[in-house]
């Protein structure tokens, strides 16, 4: 696959594989080799063992997606402000999902905490970022992203991709061009120190943001309202009993 994406550096190094396991494993490998440049992409037409939150697998059908990971190198960053970057990387996915479908389709598109990217209530892309850490500060971050493209059938109904939702195929070299652009505008803005604008757009395109919804606390299913997002990361929550924190294991949407 040939990608030029207009950017300073994510993407400039490009590792393009026809299959592999995971990209974010070849990833790690190369900066642990020191042979990753800030901005390394490595790309995969077919990942065999993709990883997803919570230990879950990613599953994509062959050649139909797009499936990178970006070796970015985030030392400005404290240990304590890694969802920080997840905010930035989320809100990168949700600038090139509206890039493609337009005024029409854009306003259904929602980041479900922490970082899923969502049209409606099917999962359009996945995100796992790996970060290395070096004392108190991030060494490196390996920011592996899935994105429905052009698959059409899927083993679960909650999940989708652009094709399904426009009924029109795309090229997968250009958008794979316009996510690492995307990918760096906000990058660039994390690393200016704009961090109130990315928590105010992230919070503006939460999934379920202030409105009642299921969830699983404890086990047991409950109604509650997303109130916010901690600096951390842990979600807020307003239960029945109060507003409660939680970590990405401790809570679930049904």
């Amino acid at each position: 696959m040939v990608i030029s994406p207009t950017t300073l550096f994510t993407g400039q190094q490009l590792v393009w594989l026809p299959a592999c396991p995971s990209t974010n494993t070849v990833a790690q490998q190369l900066q642990r080799e020191n042979r990753a440049s800030e901005g390394c992409t490595v790309i995969t037409g077919h990942q065999t063992a993709g990883r997803g939150q919570r230990g879950n697998q990613w599953e994509a059908a062959a050649d139909e997606n797009l499936t990178l990971s970006v070796v970015w190198h985030p030392t400005f960053l404290a240990a304590t402000e890694q969802f920080l970057l997840s905010q930035a990387v989320a809100l990168a996915a949700l600038d090139w999902a509206r890039r493609w479908l337009g005024a029409g389709g854009a306003p259904s598109l929602r980041v479900k905490w922490p970082n899923d990217l969502y049209a409606g209530n099917q999962k359009l892309g996945g995100i796992l970022i790996e970060n290395t850490l070096s004392g108190l500060k991030i060494q490196y971050s390996i920011v592996g992203i899935g994105l429905n493209v052009n698959q059409q059938a899927f083993a679960v109904p909650t999940a989708t991709s652009l094709s399904a939702l426009t009924g029109r195929p795309y090229d997968l070299a250009a958008a794979a061009a316009r996510l690492l652009e995307c990918l760096e505008a906000r990058y660039l803005q994390l690393r200016a120190g704009r961090v109130g604008q990315l928590r105010q757009e992230y919070l503006a395109a939460l999934y379920r943001y202030q409105q009642p919804h299921s969830f699983l606390v404890d086990g047991q299913p409950v109604t509650g309202t997303i109130m916010g997002i901690e600096d951390d990361g842990r979600l807020a929550v307003r239960l029945p009993d109060g507003v409660r924190l939680f970590a990405m294991q401790e809570i679930r949407y049904l």
